[in-house]
């Protein structure tokens, strides 16, 4: 039987609270108003409730799961996304529930994970040749952090500081009254199978990889051919025996002289919980691609022969999933925004899915929070997909890649081949001898080379880099090009730089009588914008005060130099500012550079004039928008 709505769009009859009995009389359920709704309780959309939370701002978060993820789902948290987090004081809980580093040393190539090893990596910075463009890059280190155990401290974290949040609920639909500037969305409560309204100015659609948010505003999509299913089996394992001597967090099990079923022909194990909780990612086969789900004494027999000795095994749960090449071409629409899986999907290779998730929030929340305040025309608002789709669509297509670099391993090692005994001919011409067997061997080094950017891909994660209103690159005298290592291969290698639209470089930063050292990347962001100076300076100071107070706009100056505010000991931050002493980098809240001067202006009167016209530029103010 159906529905009938009231008036006011919420529903009648045996779904509102308060009535005695089945047929009686009902109130209509009352709406609820809120200035932010944010649609999905999963990495984007709590970190969104987080960051905008540390800006004093409350909403309600609304997720159609019965809590927070119940499967491991992302783990790689990246030191780009560890910066954001850092941002708002949640970097000790993460270190609290995350696995170190010295977990993540090595991604394997093995027959089975108690068996023969064909092949390793080092990765996530572990690789003594790239550590320090790692340590250089950020005060930060990547995590493993399974979403089980992520989603909860961003839960946390909101709900303190004053987000509502309701799960088993869904959003049904939602209108837009453009004149009034409101939306109202209408969602269904899933224990009491309640619909109701809740009215809002901005919502937020951070509901994943089928967004309703995404599909009612008919965002158009970039698809490509996806490449086939996988299944993740969540197991109960202790592989603690093995591991000492095979010590990483992603082992790739291929066993081309074995038949396999159909819905596994290939296997990457990845940690959950050293080392006891594991993730069997199942690759089927081209014949297994479209068969029915196979039954749980398969799967476990499966997991058995990919750990190879007699450990005992427990599935402790199934689920599959599409490998997907999908991106929006925009991101936002009016006062609607989308970010997360809900405007780009992709394999998990390169671990960038939480990590992109979470950045999208971040920039998003400063926009919104300065809008919301009065302090930046909503102009600054179009900049959100202006910059992010870009890395949105670049990010989908590396993870997509990175799958693809795999195949030249398998096909090396035979598993392209659906015949039994022609991969077992092809496996073996590894252990040939001679002119033959070289070559093999050869083309398996080659192919396990060519994967070094997906656990190596520091410039994917922190190369970033923006262009549009939300910076001004006017005083630039040529465009922005990647230079050094990242000229050459810019999936790999990220060269820290301050052109406009650029991260903020991590510089290790000290007193003049050393105390705890201090990074760049601690003195920006929480919530301001910052100027930093050196020797010189001194009028951009005194310009800053003057524009802060004019304008209204948090902001805040630093000088780092000889003798300065902020020492430079180890000439760093001199090396990578990219202007000269006197000279000033203005660094928006996201830690992105806005803007740049090469050197002082000659008086105070004129840094303040060109301080304020970069500043109003960025934030789409016009010459009487002060406060």
């Amino acid at each position: 039987m159906g529905e009938s709505r009231g008036t006011n769009g919420t529903a009648n009859g045996c779904h509102s609270p308060g009535s005695a009995a089945c047929g009686s009389h009902r109130e209509p359920a009352p709406g609820l108003d809120t200035e932010f709704l944010i649609v999905g309780c999963g990495p984007a959309g709590a970190s969104l409730a987080c960051f905008l939370a540390s800006y004093g701002l409350k909403g309600i978060m609304i997720g159609s799961t019965p809590g927070t993820a119940d499967t491991p789902r992302a783990h790689i948290t990246n030191m780009a996304a560890m910066e954001c987090l850092r941002d708002i004081g949640l970097q000790h809980d993460i270190d609290q529930v995350s696995s170190k580093d010295n977990c993540m040393i090595h991604t394997r190539w093995c027959h089975s994970m108690a068996g023969d090893e064909f092949a390793r990596l080092y990765s996530w910075g572990n690789d003594p040749c790239r550590k320090g463009d790692y340590e250089m890059a950020s005060p930060c280190k990547p995590a493993d952090l399974p979403q089980t155990l992520l989603e909860p401290v961003l839960i946390r974290n909101a709900v303190h500081n004053g987000f509502k949040v309701r799960f088993d609920t869904t959003l049904v639909s939602f209108t837009r009254d453009h004149d009034a500037g409101t939306i109202t969305a209408l969602v269904r409560d899933g224990v009491s199978n309640l619909q109701y309204e809740i009215r809002t100015k901005y919502l937020f659609g951070a509901d994943g990889a089928r967004s309703q948010v995404v599909q009612q505003l008919d965002l158009p999509l970039d698809r490509k051919p996806g490449q086939g299913l996988a299944y993740n089996v969540l197991v109960k394992t202790d592989l603690s025996h093995i591991i000492d001597s095979r010590m990483g967090n992603l082992h790739w099990v291929i066993q081309p002289d074995r038949e396999h079923p159909d819905f596994g022909c290939m296997c990457v194990v990845r940690m959950v919980k050293p080392w006891t909780e594991w993730m069997f990612i199942l690759l089927p086969s081209k014949e297994g691609q479209d068969g029915p789900s196979p039954p749980r004494d398969a799967l476990l027999q499966r997991v058995k022969d990919i750990i190879g000795d007699d450990t005992p095994a427990e599935i402790l749960s199934v689920s599959k999933w599409y490998i997907n090449e999908v991106v929006a071409e925009q991101y936002s629409d009016g006062n609607v925004f989308c970010l997360g899986d809900a405007v780009h999907r992709h394999p998990p290779m390169n671990g960038l899915g939480s990590n992109t998730c979470i950045q999208d929030a971040y920039n998003l929340a400063w926009k919104i929070a300065y809008v919301h305040r009065g302090l930046a025309d909503r102009t600054l608002l179009s900049t959100y997909s202006l910059e992010r789709q870009p890395v949105g669509k670049s990010i989908v297509s590396r993870a997509n890649q990175a799958f693809r670099d795999h195949f030249d391993v398998w096909e090396t090692l035979g598993m392209l081949q659906p015949d039994l005994d022609e991969r077992k001919r092809i496996y073996c011409g590894l252990f040939e001898p001679g002119t033959k067997g070289q070559k093999r061997r050869q083309d398996l080094r080659r192919g396990i080379q060519k994967t070094v950017g997906e656990f190596h891909g520091l410039g994917v994660e922190m190369g970033q880099h923006y262009t549009g209103n939300g910076v001004y690159d006017a005083d630039e005298s040529s465009p922005f090009q990647l230079t050094g290592c990242a000229a050459e291969n810019p999936v790999q290698y990220h060269e820290p730089n301050t052109y406009p639209g650029s991260r903020l470089p991590h510089v290790w930063l000290n007193k003049t009588k050393p105390t705890t050292p201090t990074s760049t990347i601690d003195i920006a962001g929480h919530g301001r914008f910052v100027l930093f100076t050196g020797i010189g300076g001194e009028p951009w100071k005194a310009a800053v005060k003057r524009v802060s107070e004019e304008l209204g706009v948090p902001l805040q100056a630093h000088s780092i130099g000889f003798r300065q505010e902020w020492e430079d000991f180890y000439f760093e931050w001199e090396r990578l500012r990219g202007v000269e002493e006197s000279g000033a980098v203005l660094v928006r809240p996201d830690r992105f550079v806005a803007w740049r001067a090469g050197h002082v202006l000659q008086d105070e009167d004129a840094c303040a004039a060109k301080l304020g016209q970069v500043l109003r530029s960025v934030l789409g103010l016009q010459q009487a928008d002060v406060v």
